[in-house]
């Protein structure tokens, strides 16, 4: 009985000692914002998480889009909101591994004012065309780069996409122009009208379109190929482009001095939720790679992203104009 009530009083002691925060967080909804257009590969990630990570906090969790400056907007927002784990943003490449090397007088500072929480998932960019365009592999529609004048889509200056575009551009010396939207939604939906020749678009984002006939796939823009496509090439492998790997990913992030316990309890929740069959499910049929990361991993992983697209913007020679 002693022994019994030891451990109880053992028990309680540890509880109490838990600092409040993350006894009692979270205490209203959780708002998720997606720094672009509804559409896009962070946009349609983050939805799919919402539902079970609000299951798991017992709050709603709201996602909330907004759009502009690659990202920039979304992110500034958050990382001036309260550090409360309320306000999260949906990060990704563009606004928490590029804008620093990117954008001048840029208002935020991705590496000062936000907290990494989680990976939610990689994925590689596809290389998509309208279904009319005479090319009818990435060998064939390699010519055109070299030859024609064309145009290229973008989910927004200094994304992914618009830096694969300009490697293909810089590597095959073409006459290539660069079209930005605010959002993989708008860009998407101009490709399906011919409005741009092509577009490296997210997995999750285009893989319907081409499923549906809307649009066809010459390659993906990864090192591998993706587990979900595993017929399409890379780009690397059809053109000989060793170097070319771009890849697309999401993760959660927290404004600056958000407490530890809260970023930890986001982390194990949101890790929970990604090793769910049903989710992770949904993530990889879409096109996505899912590796649950420790916050430490995830901070690491965002600082050799911002090294390579650091090394990238130099090597292609793009400018923010």
């Amino acid at each position: 009985m002693l022994r019994t009530m030891s451990r109880m009083l053992l028990a309680a002691g540890v509880f109490a000692a838990l600092p409040a925060q993350a006894q009692t967080y979270p205490s209203g909804p959780v708002h998720m914002i997606v720094a672009y257009a509804p559409g896009g590969t962070g946009d349609v990630v983050a939805r799919i998480v919402a539902q079970p990570l609000s299951v798991a906090l017992g709050q709603p969790v709201i996602v909330e889009n907004r759009s502009g400056a690659s990202g920039a907007i979304g992110a500034r927002s958050v990382s001036t909101a309260a550090p409360d784990g309320l306000t999260l943003l949906i990060g990704q490449t563009a606004e928490v591994s590029i804008n620093q090397h990117w954008v001048k007088d840029l208002n935020y500072d991705p590496d000062k004012d936000l907290t990494p929480v989680a990976l939610l998932a990689v994925v590689p960019l596809a290389l998509v065309v309208p279904p009319n365009t005479p090319a009818n592999s990435m060998a064939e529609f390699m010519t055109s780069l070299r030859k024609d004048k064309l145009t290229f889509a973008s989910a927004g200056k200094g994304t992914p996409g618009h830096f694969a575009g300009e490697m293909l551009k810089a590597k095959t010396k073409g006459n290539l122009i660069h079209v930005p939207y605010k959002g993989a939604g708008p860009a998407l939906n101009d490709l399906i009208g011919a409005h741009v020749d092509f577009y490296f678009s997210g997995m999750p984002a285009a893989l319907p379109q081409v499923k549906a006939g809307m649009l066809k796939v010459y390659g993906v823009s990864s090192a591998k190929r993706s587990s979900i496509a595993p017929d399409v090439p890379t780009i690397a492998e059809t053109t000989g482009m060793k170097d070319f790997d771009f890849t697309l990913w999401a993760g959660v992030f927290a404004p600056r001095a958000t407490p530890p316990e809260i970023v930890n309890k986001l982390n194990t929740e949101i890790n929970k939720v990604l090793n769910d069959p049903e989710t992770r499910k949904k993530l990889t049929d879409g096109g996505a790679d899912v590796d649950p990361m420790s916050v430490d991993q995830f901070r690491a992983f965002t600082d050799r992203e911002s090294k390579k697209y650091d090394a990238i913007i130099k090597e292609t020679g793009a400018m923010n104009e």
